[in-house]
């Protein structure tokens, strides 16, 4: 195979060769320098806690509250730790909202709580009220308005406008570098296509970073790497399917119309909380649907085919299904709420097992293990819950041939390299043949493989563009999710927490399960590589996701889904 790939490079022009040569030198570093440029204000902003009210003690202590949903405790767990014997472990929730108001709820606790001397289970609070949780009494304060805005001064600042314009050029001369290289091919047949997305792409870029310019938001390090990703995929897919990019650029612009509607939704907390219950209904319709219509491919039946339209509602349902989870607003630690969410993520995982699609099931499942943390802090109904996937496990296995198939090639591809085996097999040559620095754009083999631009992309990718650039596109993906995790302590919101970590950890997992599952260290599951693989509804559910990631950026001026503070002291209109 080797040999056929030198034999077609030796046919091609001089010139093609010296571009190609000096590309596969270029493309790295300024992947490199934008990866550095992007990651840095990402993972070394300074956390510094926000701090919206004070809960005074009799003894004139004063306790700070630093988030909008802060559980009040006895545990070191607590955002509010109260060590007194007669308070539970975690004892009750006090909320703010959008409008600067507060509420307090009991968490199912053993003494409950008081409020004026009446014992309640969710009430308003004012200044002067005296809640009492297990005897301890204690008042509001609330900061001021001008407080508020001098808390909005000192917080770390997003980059400035001058460093989101810096990384867009440099992503745009990749861009029209890797354009250059596909049309210097010399096909006549697909220039046009190629053209159209590769420009599509710098196109809507630069038209939603002029938007936040236009809104006061400078920062755009997130929606660059999202967008450094898309430009990969656009390559893979003017490889492998030329005559499709214009069907990805619609998909693109279909992500970024979700990725600013699920924005504006997060922007208002009573906004997204009256929504929840229409996104829940969205999620397991979507599945529903497709038991019902879907078509079967290659064992499992997760397509809906509309005329010459096909998606995959499972990829929709998962932005549904970080809406709901995150949704905990005033009621994070009500065992009800949880058990609701438990009710409806077995649901949609039952559902997925129905249609085979046992990849897009444990994706769920994984993302359901970081919510049911990071809302109970449970670590026992963790482990319990992972008991369980394992049983589910083996039931799938005996009962579903089309899984059982995938585990029996697992380790074993090289016993069946034509049948079982070949599409990771051939994998493994051509990302060897592509070395550190890849053969070129266009200039693989592994475009003759089936779903080398979607199921193994990586591949395809390492093969024309080196296993560095291959490093640096999964590192991408990793730093979004440090990203959430560093932004998990300061989060204004446990919505805004719960949700970035879940979309996080659902574009981590699939990159976990694309990559492995080329290299045949994970059983090939047919999972896409998110922003990369050629495929719509992974598209949009991508940027979907990205807009909880973003929503919980709370440096200033950094995301669209916290609002700004005008100079008189109060919120900006919508």
């Amino acid at each position: 195979m080797q040999e056929g790939i030198f034999a077609v490079l030796e046919q091609q022009p001089v010139y093609l060769h010296v571009y190609i040569a000096v590309f596969r030198w270029v493309a790295p570093i300024l992947m490199f320098m934008l990866l550095c440029r992007c990651c840095k204000p990402l993972l070394t902003f300074r956390r510094e806690p926000e701090i919206w009210a004070w809960l005074c003690l009799p003894d004139e202590r004063k306790l700070p509250v630093t988030h909008w949903e802060n559980v009040i405790g006895r545990s070191k767990r607590s955002d509010i730790v109260v060590d007194f014997p007669t308070v539970s472990k975690s004892h009750c929730v006090l909320t703010r909202y959008d409008d600067g108001s507060w509420t307090i709820t009991d968490a199912d606790s053993k003494d409950g709580v008081r409020v004026n001397g009446k014992k309640v289970k969710i009430r308003a609070l004012k200044p002067e009220d005296v809640i009492s949780i297990g005897g301890v009494e204690m008042t509001l304060q609330p900061i001021s308005r001008k407080q508020e805005q001098r808390l909005a001064q000192i917080r770390s600042k997003a980059s400035s406008v001058l460093s989101s314009f810096g990384n867009l050029m440099l992503l745009s001369v990749l861009q029209l570098l890797t354009c250059v290289a596909f049309l210097l091919r010399g096909q006549a047949d697909t220039a046009m296509s190629i053209l159209m997305g590769f420009g599509g792409i710098m196109i809507a870029q630069w038209l939603l970073l002029l938007f936040y310019v236009c809104i006061r938001r400078t920062s755009f390090e997130v929606e660059t790497i999202a967008f450094m990703l898309t430009t990969l995929g656009m390559a893979m897919i003017a490889t492998v399917k030329p005559a499709e990019a214009g069907k990805q650029l619609v998909a693109i612009g279909l992500g970024l119309a979700a990725f600013l509607f699920v924005g504006w939704a997060l922007r208002d907390l009573e906004r997204a909380k009256r929504m929840r219950l229409v996104a829940a209904v969205a999620g397991i319709a979507f599945l529903l649907v497709t038991l019902v219509f879907g078509k079967e491919y290659y064992g499992a039946k997760n397509w809906l085919v509309i005329g010459p339209l096909s998606l995959q509602p499972s990829e929709l349902t998962k932005v549904c299904f970080v809406f709901v989870g995150a949704s905990a607003m005033n009621r994070i630690m009500t065992k009800r709420n949880l058990f609701l969410f438990i009710a409806y993520s077995v649901m949609i995982c039952g559902c997925l097992a129905l249609m085979n699609d046992f990849g897009t099931a444990l994706i769920f499942f994984c993302a359901f293990l970081v919510i049911a943390y990071l809302r109970s802090g449970n670590v026992g109904t963790l482990a319990l819950a992972i008991t369980a996937l394992g049983f589910a496990g083996v039931v799938a296995l005996k009962i579903a041939p089309h899984a059982l198939r995938r585990f029996a090639t697992w380790r074993h591809i090289w016993e069946t390299p034509t049948t079982g085996g070949y599409q990771q097999t051939r994998a493994l040559i051509c990302m060897a043949s592509g070395g550190l620095l890849g053969l070129g754009p266009g200039q693989g083999w592994m475009k003759h493989v089936f779903a080398a631009d979607s199921d193994v992309a990586v591949a395809t990718l390492g093969e024309e563009w080196g296993l560095l650039v291959l490093i640096m596109a999964i590192l991408s993906i990793v730093a979004l999710a440090a990203f959430c995790v560093r932004s998990a302590a300061v989060g204004r919101s446990s919505f805004y927490t719960i949700g970035a970590c879940a979309a996080a950890s659902i574009l981590l997992v699939q990159v976990i399960l694309n990559a492995l599952g080329t290299v045949d260290v994970l059983p090939l599951t047919g999972v896409t590589f998110p922003f990369l693989s050629n495929g719509g509804s992974s598209m949009i559910c991508a940027w979907g996701l990205l807009a909880f990631i973003k929503a919980a950026d709370t440096r200033q001026n950094a995301s669209f889904a916290v609002r700004l503070m005008k100079s008189g002291g109060d919120e900006e209109d919508e």
